[in-house]
């Protein structure tokens, strides 16, 4: 089966969200690559965004992969208000939905707080300090 790993993008940010990210779920990156690395000649990439960071990885888990990357300034700013997508996390317990979404969400803003749900899971939803929307689910059903 196809795996999926969100990619995120960041205004300048990324290697901060992704040390941030790394508190909550642990690890160790797998890939940091900045823009100086690379030597793409014809990419204006100013002195002021050199260290910035082209692509990073974060494994989560055993088979998923948090990654991301900085936007340079000459292909615009992201909207870190837009809600078109969230990050949705499968807890393997209560404890563990628990200590992602107090990790994750601190700084951030809390849209419904971690409690059971009418439809049987415990689920929670918030946008991290840097604008990422997530939903932590842990579902209390055996299946």
């Amino acid at each position: 089966m196809a795996q999926i790993n969100p990619y995120i993008h960041f205004n300048g940010n990324a290697e901060e969200a992704f040390t941030f990210y790394k508190s909550v779920f642990g690890g160790e990156f797998a890939t940091v690559t900045r823009f100086k690395d690379m030597g793409f000649e014809n990419l204006p990439i100013g002195e002021e965004e050199a260290n910035n960071l082209m692509h990073i990885a974060l494994p989560i888990g055993n088979n998923s992969m948090l990654m991301g990357s900085d936007t340079p300034s000459f292909m615009g700013k992201h909207n870190e208000q837009e809600n078109r997508s969230k990050i949705s996390i499968m807890a393997e317990s209560k404890e563990e939905a628990d200590q992602l979404f107090n990790g994750l969400s601190a700084g951030g803003q809390v849209e419904m707080a971690m409690a059971d749900s009418p439809w049987g899971s415990y689920f929670g939803m918030f946008r991290d300090k840097y604008g990422i929307e997530w939903m932590i689910n842990y579902d209390q059903q055996p299946r």
